[in-house]
């Protein structure tokens, strides 16, 4: 099914896992009456590179919202993670589910660094996260909005349907503000992240 995907001064027309068509949302809209339309507030980008994959998905624990009393609602690092992980392995692949679906809230599309626990790497293909080498130099903290952002190239039609929409007004902007700025996430032509 085509889908049109605007903001105020782009569009992308995708079908499938694909993007079929780029230009301005009235010629794309012109020349494929009664598509399904999405409308965004801010700028559609190719999404962004998280360089800390092992480290988010394999180091950190995700509390699952049933588990606020125990372990709240924030990720869990260092040894108490560790721990978590050591008293029951099973937590490992569910947590790292959770992990995915955070990324994506944070426009992330692809992730760095090499993913060893076998769970945590088949949860995050199964997610259609790419895959990406490490930049040089990371970037300060371990974070879902790292500074500096890394942005993926441009988009190009037959390209893989994978991008982020961000509630700013330009790409300064985005850096300024940061990757909370997230509105919606589209991976392999589907809406994977909804933040309105």
């Amino acid at each position: 099914m085509l889908t049109l995907h605007a903001t105020a001064d782009a569009a992308l027309l995708v079908d499938g896992e694909t993007i079929k068509a780029l230009g301005p949302y009235e010629e794309l809209a012109a020349a494929h009456p009664g598509v399904r339309v999405r409308r965004w507030p801010g700028i559609l980008t190719p999404g962004l590179l998280n360089p800390y994959g092992p480290e988010i998905l394999e180091q950190t624990y995700h509390p699952d919202p049933r588990e606020a009393d125990t372990y709240g609602t924030v990720p869990i690092g260092g040894e108490r993670a560790r721990e978590i992980f050591r008293r029951d392995p099973s937590r490992l692949g569910a947590s790292a589910r959770r992990g995915v679906q955070r990324l994506f809230a944070h426009g992330t599309v692809a992730v760095a660094g090499r993913l060893q626990a076998k769970p945590v790497l088949e949860v995050a293909q199964r997610s259609g996260l790419a895959f990406a080498g490490r930049p040089e130099g990371l970037p300060g903290p371990v974070s879902f909005s790292p500074k500096p952002l890394v942005l993926l190239p441009g988009f190009s039609v037959g390209g893989a349907a994978r991008f982020a929409v961000f509630d700013v007004a330009d790409r300064e902007d985005l850096v300024r503000q940061g990757a909370s700025t997230c509105v919606a996430t589209v991976i392999r032509g589907r809406l994977v992240y909804r933040g309105r």
